[in-house]
């Protein structure tokens, strides 16, 4: 796992040596960054110190991380929803409930351990504990994925990703009635400085942009369409919570709310790795997701914005390559 060099600025002068690192690296959880230190795998100015150091301005750190635990891969027969597959890829309707990966935290009954129970081949050219993913969805967050069957595939999905060449859309149940037809949030996105399982808005997090367009609304509700320019963990929750409408049901960022946030990862659109054919695929609504909508508004129906979808999409965007799945 590789090592980090990190110097304090002015800005950051007088925190805790754990929290600052955990300000610069939002993706390693503090745990981890206490452990490293327990563990001696972190230098002050070339000295081990405590975590609850105060750094001073100027101060060089340098932080290697633990390497990770051992994760239990063994395949287990569970159901999923295949939406579509040929040599190269899956698409999988993936539920509410399930993580993506294993983590420690997540030894079992994740997708990962579903695909392996299917024994179907799956893509290395990942990290180990993830053969075939290309992308995440947060585990109380259903919809599709895409899973690489091919390491080509997984390269080429994984360059269309970057280049923002495979067009991700979710509909999002938000509390209030919206004034504006469309908003784009473009914010920072990092792990939240006091609640560490909660994301926030921070100057120093990953660059994250969303779009979101209002569908509908009523009953004190309104049903958005968020399309996705990147991918950080909680994105739609954390943007949309920042215009003031949380998502109903979000435990995390809407006071008051429980049940799971009502948000689906309802559609994709991408060429084909391998073959260069555009591909569209429609997750189905679920039925609590579907009372809502029809609480909202009875007469809106799905159809009613996949044209204006693809008319925004530029297909040169979407092209990722042609050959074949080996």
């Amino acid at each position: 796992m590789p090592g980090y060099r990190l110097t304090v600025g002015p800005d950051e002068a007088g925190l805790r040596l754990d929290r600052f690192i955990a300000n610069s690296l939002p993706d390693i959880s503090r745990a981890k960054i206490q452990a490293a230190i327990a563990h001696g795998n972190v230098l002050v100015n070339g000295k081990a110190v405590p975590k609850d150091k105060r750094l001073a301005a100027g101060d060089e750190i340098e932080f290697q991380p633990l390497p990770p635990e051992t994760l239990n891969l063994t395949p287990e027969s569970i159901p999923l929803d295949v939406i579509y597959e040929d040599d190269c890829i899956l698409v999988i309707n993936k539920p509410v409930g399930m993580t993506v990966h294993p983590a420690p935290g997540s030894q079992s009954g994740t997708l990962v351990h579903a695909l392996l129970g299917r024994q179907t081949a799956l893509s290395d050219a990942g990290e180990p504990f993830r053969p075939g993913i290309v992308h995440r969805l947060d585990k109380e967050t259903a919809g599709l994925i895409i899973v690489a069957k091919t390491n080509l595939a997984h390269w080429r999905l994984a360059q269309a990703l970057q280049a923002r060449r495979i067009h991700r859309a979710y509909l999002s149940i938000c509390i209030g009635e919206p004034t504006w037809k469309t908003a784009t949030v473009d914010k920072p996105i990092g792990r939240h400085p006091k609640n560490r399982q909660k994301m926030a808005i921070v100057p120093n997090g990953r660059p994250a942009k969303t779009d979101f367009y209002l569908l509908t609304k009523g009953s004190g509700m309104a049903l958005l369409l968020a399309e996705l320019h990147t991918g950080r963990t909680h994105q739609v929750r954390v943007h949309a919570a920042s215009l003031g409408h949380p998502l109903v049901g979000d435990p995390l960022y809407a006071k008051g709310e429980s049940g799971g946030q009502a948000l689906l990862a309802w559609r994709l659109q991408f060429r084909h790795p391998t073959s260069g054919g555009e591909l569209r695929f429609r997750a189905p609504i679920p039925p609590k997701m579907q009372a809502l909508i029809d609480e909202i508004d009875p007469t809106w129906e799905p159809n009613d914005i996949e044209r204006g979808i693809i008319k925004r999409l530029d297909n040169n965007r979407l092209k990722i390559g042609e050959g074949t799945c080996d």
